[in-house]
């Protein structure tokens, strides 16, 4: 049998799966259809492009979940932790990068290894043999999601990913907005400063909200849901749900002074974070719209300091396909019914960029021992990997199954340590240390390169 691994999808956890594999030994031919086949969301034809946020969230590995998971990728020798660490930008106690700069030090670093070939052009249907991993995330095409549709004989779940605007620094009227993380977070003068801050008060939020809420919309094609993953929600949905919700959520204004008028507590903030190094481009956080592009531009205007603001560019909406992983993938990540192929990345019903990134690392490190003639079993469930794969391949709830970024209540629950709010830090810490010392050991168990 050919020894060779395809991997289908160039984004994060189609390069990671390759980069796995190939430093392991294996021949990776990694088929990306871009930029033949374009997508709405993807502006360039490199590999692993960041197409919504720039920032990784937080980079905690001792209270935070994904911190963990930052943590298991560097120590599994991850190419995406290793560019996002190269290529870093101030956010306070978050990983943001430079987007262009990230994704093409990664599509060198892999059209570069002598065990990857990267192939242009579209897969359309499943293959009969060898060793597959499909990475194809949320923009699946038309035709391959057809063809995966019609071998699970399942019907395709969906959901709407929005992305937030671009705004290009110049246009920004600093002498209303300031630069500064909330309750001043990070190490360095520029970690405390990563932020930049547009102050509301009350009349100019609410003003803001009737804006929102009367603006044009993007509309859903006959049979299309608008079900949305709760945590890239575009702002104007936010809004529908209370008047409130976005004042207690991207628009909160704890932890900040603002310097023109520090005897004045703003009634909202909304927070611009640099998009890339040299500090020209900074994205809405938070700002995920479905609004129309002309609606956008009178809308964000609206905001102290964006009055003239030139977007380089403008937020949208996608659909967004994954499979009913719990059903139809084994602990291996494999199709039950084509166990050839293995699912990795968005489509597997994880979300987020380190998420879809940490399924690939594991489904290229399978993939290569398997070619080599072993098994490696999966991450143990007490690792953030782990906790991942255990709830994508069974532990959730097929009926009700939906994307999950990781988080704690996906780890088995410990022994001993106080539960509740004023037991959480303790607790936090303890889940972090029992998931390093358990990655740890799963790395060094298997036959591969750790």
């Amino acid at each position: 049998m050919d020894k060779t691994l395809h991997i289908v999808g160039g984004g994060m956890a189609g390069a990671e799966a390759a980069w796995q594999a190939a430093e392991a030994g294996i021949d990776v031919v990694l088929h990306e259809m871009r930029p033949k086949v374009e997508t709405f969301a993807h502006q360039t034809g490199n590999l692993a492009e960041m197409v919504c946020s720039n920032s990784f969230r937080s980079d905690d590995d001792e209270q935070n979940a994904v911190g963990l998971l930052h943590w298991e990728m560097r120590a599994a020798n991850g190419l995406i932790m290793t560019s996002a660490d190269q290529h870093k930008l101030p956010a306070g106690g978050a990983l943001a990068v430079d987007r262009d700069a990230f994704s093409d030090w990664i599509t060198n670093r892999l059209q570069g290894h002598p065990k990857v070939t990267v192939a242009l052009g579209e897969i359309t249907a499943l293959p009969d043999g060898g060793h597959w991993i499909f990475a194809t995330g949320p923009l699946t095409s038309s035709d391959l999601g057809a063809a995966i549709a019609q071998e699970t004989g399942k019907d395709a779940l969906a959901f709407f990913d929005a992305i937030a605007p671009i705004v290009y620094f110049d246009s920004i009227d600093m002498s209303r907005a300031w630069m500064q993380s909330r309750y001043d977070k990070g190490e360095t003068e520029e970690e405390r400063t990563a932020y930049l801050n547009c102050p509301m008060d009350k009349d100019q939020y609410e003003a803001f909200i009737d804006a929102l809420l009367s603006a044009d919309k993007t509309e859903f094609h006959e049979g299309e849901t608008a079900g949305y993953f709760d945590g890239c929600l575009p702002i104007e949905v936010m809004a529908e749900r209370g008047r409130e919700t976005l004042r207690h959520g991207p628009m909160k204004p704890v932890g900040l002074t603002n310097p023109h008028q520090p005897e004045i507590k703003a009634h909202a903030v909304v927070q611009l974070r640099r998009d890339n190094k040299l500090g020209t481009l900074f994205n809405i956080v938070g700002f995920q719209t479905k609004m129309k592009y002309g609606a956008q531009t009178d809308v964000f205007r609206m905001i102290p300091g964006l009055e003239n603001a030139k977007f380089a560019r403008l937020g949208g909406i996608h659909r967004n396909t994954f499979l009913n992983s719990p059903t139809l993938l084994d602990s291996q990540m494999r199709l039950r019914s084509r166990p050839h192929i293995r699912f990795a990345g968005q489509i597997t019903g994880v979300e987020g960029y380190v998420e879809s990134a940490a399924m690939g690392l594991v489904a290229g490190r399978m993939a290569a021992a398997e070619i080599l003639g072993h098994e490696i079993a999966p991450p143990p469930p007490t690792t953030a990997m782990g906790a991942l794969i255990t709830h994508i391949t069974g532990g959730a709830e097929a009926k009700t199954f939906q994307p999950m970024n990781v988080n704690f209540g996906l780890f088995p629950p410990l022994e001993g340590v106080k539960g509740g709010r004023r037991g959480r830090k303790d607790r936090y810490k303890a889940y972090t240390d029992r998931a390093k010392i358990d990655m740890a050991d799963w790395l060094r168990a298997q036959p591969l390169p750790a």
